[in-house]
């Protein structure tokens, strides 16, 4: 990453970084595709799909080496955590109250950040896929919301390989031998005709809808498979999933 975009970055941003990052470059190998598709400048929403505890490592890995460093969504029990919360919280993340009147605090957060020309990440699934061959399931509203009203690109990013360092909902790392992190940005979703149409459930709906539909295309060709032919609803399936991506 350049100097002079890393100094525009919190410190704590920065600290972390100069730390992780060497980490992960002795630690994994890399397989990244479609960087040109990140906007080179302005504020945009980048939505990933979620395999593992690992991932948003990784991901922000991707994100940061191809100079679009990420502002990340993330659930507020993370900002709780002793030490790990402050730093968190120095890095300019932002906090979601789920479920709570604070979760408006977390879409105008977003909102703010696109309008500061930052890449906002947003886990659309809301939390590790439930699907059993790890597809992405349905997605909640929250990406699509944030990109309809400022109306910025929207990326989506398939990403795979995170699950071999961390089992999904797993515990325990697995660093060795070293694993390929594969990542693959799409092209932005198209939303122009939503644009100026009411963001009401329809509309989020099938914005968000088109979101994963990409986010499945990247992920087939990174996995060298078709994907099922119908997504994986968590609300139909006695695990329910939890978490949220957002208000």
């Amino acid at each position: 990453m350049s100097g002079s975009r890393a100094r525009r970055l919190p410190i704590a941003y920065r600290l972390v970084a100069l730390v992780l990052r060497p980490l992960l470059l002795l630690l994994t190998k890399r397989d990244w595709r479609g960087a040109e598709h990140l906007p080179t400048s302005g504020g945009f929403v980048v939505a990933p799909n979620h395999v593992s505890y690992a991932d948003p490592l990784v991901f922000a890995h991707f994100l940061y080496d191809n100079e679009r460093p990420p502002f990340f969504l993330a659930k507020d029990s993370l900002f709780r955590i002793p030490v790990v919360g402050g730093v968190i919280r120095l890095a300019g993340q932002i906090p979601v109250y789920r479920n709570t009147a604070g979760a408006a605090f977390a879409y105008r957060a977003a909102v703010d950040a696109i309008g500061a020309g930052k890449a906002v990440a947003i886990f659309p699934e809301g939390t590790i896929t439930r699907d059993p061959g790890l597809w992405p399931m349905r997605g909640k509203t929250g990406a699509a919301r944030v990109a309809l009203e400022t109306r910025c690109p929207l990326i989506p990013v398939a990403q795979w390989g995170a699950q071999d360092l961390l089992a999904p909902y797993g515990k325990r790392l697995r660093l060795l031998p070293r694993k390929t992190m594969h990542m693959s940005a799409g092209p932005p979703v198209d939303l122009t005709d939503l644009y100026g149409l009411p963001i009401d459930a329809r509309v989020l709906r099938v914005a968000t809808d088109r979101l994963m539909d990409a986010i499945t295309v990247q992920l087939a060709l990174l996995r060298g498979e078709p994907a099922p032919p119908t997504r994986f609803d968590p609300a139909d399936d006695a695990r329910r999933a939890v978490g949220d991506d957002g208000p």
